[in-house]
Parts: C-alpha cells; sequence; structure tokens
C-alpha cells in the first residue's frame, strides 16, 4: 500500500466537448477524493471515439494509481468504454448475470419491456468487481490491473454519486486509502478576497506540510481546507487544531463557518438567537434574496415576507418612495436604498430591513453602468446604512453577487 495515492479522472462523452451538459462529475469527485486525503493530479475529458478513448487510458493506466471513468457504459453503439478497457487491460469482456437479473428487475418494477441493447450493460470485465446501482439500470465495476485500480461508473449525476457513496468510496477507503488516517475539513471565509486571503497567510501556505492548507476560491467568498495526516483521529484533528488557531488568529474575523456551512446558515442562526426578523425590498434581485433564506427549514420565525419592486410605479406606490427622492436621486441611487429598506421594515412588521437595488445590465441605467448596485441595511431604532458596489458578470452573475454580498452584510450586523 503506497504512502500517497494518486488519481485522475476522466469523463467520457461527446456531449461533455459540446458543452451540452456540464461535467459536474468531475467537480463532485474531486472534493470527495481530496476530503479523504487522495491527490488528483488529472482531469480529462474525451468524446465517445475509440482511438482518442484508447490513448486517454493508455496514458491514465502509465501514471496514475486509481482511474475513475464515468460516461460510457450505456446501452447504444457509441458507449465504447468497456470495449477500450478491455483492450487497454488485456481483460475480456463476459455478461454478468448478476449485472444482467439487476437490470431485468429494474425494467420488471417499472413495468416496461427491457430491449435486446440494454444486456450491453451488464458486460463487465474479467476479473472485475461489481458495484450495485440502486437507482438506475447501468451498474460501475473496479478491476485492479499491474499498478492501477480503475473504477468505471454510468455517467448519469445521481447514478454515480450512488454508486460511489454505496460501494466506490468504500472500496477505496478499504482496499487502497493508506493505512494512516486522513482527516479534513473546510474554513469558510467572507468579505476578504483570495488574493487577500493567500497575502495573510503567506507563510503558512508556502511552508505547509502537514496539515496541507489548500486555498478554495467559491462565488463572493472563500474557503481553505486543511487536512492532516496521522497515526489516528485525535492526532490528526489535534495537527489541524494548531494550523487553524494560527489562521484564525489572522483571518478570523471574516471566517463565518466550516465544512457544509452557508452564509445562509448563519445568517438564520444569527437572527433566531437575536430574536431578528427580517423583511427584503428587492428590484434587481427579484426576490432571490428571500428565496434563498426561505429555503431553510423554519425560515418563518425569522422571515416575514419581501416585496418585489422591480419598476419605480411599486418602489413609490407600495414602499412610498418619495417622488422627490425618485426625482433627485434615481431608483439606483443610495437614497431609493436607505428609503426602501426602513419602510419595507415597517410595512412587513419586521426588526430588520435589506433593500437591493441596482443596474443587473446589459445596458446602463440612469447614468449607472452595468454591476452598479446599492444595499440597504436597517435594523430597528438604528441608523440606517448603504454599501455601493460594482460586481463585474452577466445579469444573472451580478445578482446572485449581489444576493450573497446582501448576506454577508447582516451576517457582520448580526454578529456583533
Amino acid at each position: 500500500m503506497k504512502n500517497e495515492l494518486n488519481a485522475e479522472l476522466i469523463s467520457v462523452g461527446t456531449e461533455l466537448l459540446l458543452g451540452q451538459i456540464v461535467n459536474t462529475n468531475a467537480q463532485w469527485l474531486s472534493e470527495e477524493l481530496a476530503n479523504m486525503g487522495i491527490n488528483v493530479f488529472y482531469h480529462g475529458v474525451v468524446g465517445d471515439n475509440e482511438n482518442r478513448l484508447y490513448q486517454t487510458f493508455k496514458q491514465a493506466h502509465e501514471r496514475s494509481d486509481l482511474v475513475i471513468v464515468t460516461g460510457g457504459l450505456g446501452p447504444t453503439d457509441d458507449d465504447v468504454t468497456r470495449e477500450v478497457a478491455s483492450t487497454i487491460l488485456n481483460a475480456p469482456i463476459y455478461e454478468d448475470e448478476e449485472a444482467l437479473k439487476e437490470i431485468q428487475d429494474y425494467y420488471d418494477a417499472n413495468n416496461q419491456i427491457m430491449t435486446p441493447n440494454n444486456r450491453k450493460q451488464a458486460r463487465l470485465l474479467d476479473g472485475a468487481e461489481l458495484l450495485y446501482n440502486s437507482v438506475g439500470m447501468a451498474p460501475g465495476f473496479v478491476l485492479h490491473k499491474e499498478n492501477t485500480t480503475w473504477m468505471f461508473l454510468p455517467g448519469v449525476p445521481r447514478e454515480m454519486k450512488a454508486i460511489m457513496e454505496e460501494h466506490g468510496f468504500p472500496f477505496i477507503q478499504e482496499k487502497l486509502v493508506p493505512e494512516h488516517t486522513i482527516v479534513s475539513h473546510t474554513l469558510k471565509f467572507i468579505g476578504i478576497g483570495e488574493s487577500q486571503l493567500e497575502h495573510d497567510l503567506h507563510d503558512l501556505i508556502q511552508n505547509q506540510s502537514n496539515p496541507t492548507i489548500a486555498p478554495l476560491a467559491g462565488d463572493g467568498e472563500n474557503a481553505l481546507r486543511l487536512t492532516a495526516k496521522a497515526s489516528s483521529n485525535e492526532e490528526a484533528k489535534a495537527i489541524i487544531q494548531d494550523t487553524e488557531d494560527e489562521i484564525l488568529s489572522r483571518v478570523g474575523e471574516y471566517c463565518y463557518g466550516r465544512d457544509h456551512d452557508t452564509i445562509q446558515d448563519k445568517v438564520f442562526q444569527l437572527l433566531k438567537e437575536n430574536n431578528e426578523v427580517v423583511a427584503s425590498a428587492e428590484s434587481l434581485t427579484g426576490g432571490k434574496f428571500v428565496d434563498n433564506l426561505i429555503s431553510l427549514k423554519g425560515a418563518s420565525s425569522i422571515c416575514n415576507g419581501a416585496i418585489v419592486c422591480y419598476s419605480p410605479v411599486v418602489k413609490q406606490q407600495v414602499l412610498e418612495v418619495p417622488s422627490l427622492v425618485l426625482d433627485e436621486h434615481g431608483s439606483v441611487s443610495e437614497a431609493c436604498a436607505l428609503t426602501l429598506a426602513v419602510n419595507v421594515t415597517n410595512k412587513l412588521q419586521s426588526t430588520i430591513g435589506i433593500s437591493f437595488t441596482g443596474v443587473a445590465g446589459p445596458e446602463p441605467l440612469e447614468g449607472h453602468e452595468a454591476g452598479t448596485v446599492y444595499i440597504g441595511v436597517y435594523k430597528d431604532q438604528q441608523q440606517p446604512f448603504c454599501k455601493k458596489y460594482h460586481f463585474n458578470g452577466d445579469r444573472e452573475m451580478i445578482r446572485q453577487r449581489s444576493v450573497k454580498k446582501g448576506f454577508e452584510l447582516l451576517y457582520h450586523l448580526l454578529k456583533k
């Protein structure tokens, strides 16, 4: 068993190269493998072409300890993953009776007739171990040849994830991962840019060994994944804790959570702890902020609602923004954002109001370039405040970043 396990991911499908679907499989697998302490050194995408598949598989076999292939296991003629793998690995193909029964049972359970070409999905490589598919038809399988372990999975994300969680990861953990314990967790930051975060922690990142520190950039936030190797869980956690303490002593004011925490979760928690109720007035965001918040269970206790005020008429007639404000400052302005935040708080009987107004683009509005955004915040009995931002990107990116920034402002307001 090697001290380090180096993995490679290969996604098969011409539709990926054409951009018809997004390769979410590789992203998900990379994250999960990293959390297991497995190095993912290569990602590959190759179309349904035997010659190109052969060259891709051959190279992977020569350089990687673990190769995970998704896609190309279906019933049609262009699904040639197993055929190419058979040649590379010198493993004959056979029809597995157990796999065939699983496929037949799937059709029977759904009152459908199995067409003959679906028998192809029951074909495995000689010496392979079957990985059952509990949510679909095509099973996966795993085969060790020479110094490389190959894992073949269907390309449908839902099926691939189910197979990996139920069988693939346990197989890797039991038979491939080095005997030392690997512990990994993530610190999440908001309100500090990627370059500033790395600058403040430059010496720690440069001198990392155990634990390793991996910066991860997100949309409007950043993260650090800390991974330690030790002889026990307790020892690994202690190693991580020492480094985490040093990180937080420098940039802890920007750290809002760990691992699977989201900024929405933290704002929800703080609202509940402080007995606050929020309402939103949303122009360019069109209700996206409140949609993110009320997707959380129990949101009715901390959110009274929202008013989507996309047009000046609604701003004026429903949220009572004075015509003087709109005439002198415009709907894209600090004055408008402040008025919206205060008035929505009062109208929806809340203790905190937040407003979003700006230009999502692509054209300028009221003399403001696309990406100009004003976010107003009002907490009952306190002075309202407004922040101006300029976000890059298309309409959707600008709107999403505005929502994320709104949660950031509420987080820092509530945690004081």
